[in-house]
């Protein structure tokens, strides 16, 4: 019985050691170059209800703010937010692209996205679409 309690405290020290070994993700903190993009695209809009999915987004009206977060302008007066599920590793490079492979005319949250070098044709990152969530405010140019 002696032996049952000491082999248990020894997995249970073990389990212990473990768990302090785990690291925490931290969260996000955008730099300040990053947040002064976003604000200047955003600033003076107002966020709609967020929606799943998508369909009129085109690739050239991408605009790449950090590895978290894409907008997609829709017109004049409409931006559409995107923050990505985890960063989208090289995301804004020069050199790399983004390459999604739609099934259908939509872009939906849980789409995954991939980022290519463009040069050796190779995937340097990869994530997935959160929720799209459209900004919309004055008539600008």
């Amino acid at each position: 019985m002696r032996r049952l309690t000491i082999a248990s405290l020894a997995i249970l020290a073990a389990a212990g050691g473990l768990v302090a070994c785990a690291t925490v993700e931290q969260p996000f903190v955008r730099s300040p170059a990053a947040a002064a993009e976003l604000a200047r695209y955003l600033d003076g809009r107002v966020p709609g209800k967020p929606e799943s999915c998508v369909t009129s987004l085109r690739a050239d009206d991408m605009i790449t703010i950090d590895e978290h977060t894409i907008l997609f302008r829709d017109g004049f007066n409409r931006i559409w937010r995107n923050e990505l599920n985890g960063p989208c590793n090289g995301l804004g490079r020069p050199g790399y692209a983004l390459l999604t492979k739609r099934t259908s005319p939509s872009l939906c949250r849980g789409d995954i996205a991939q980022v290519i070098d463009t040069a050796g044709g190779f995937t340097v990152g990869s994530c997935s679409f959160g929720d799209f969530v459209p900004y919309v405010g004055p008539m600008r140019r």
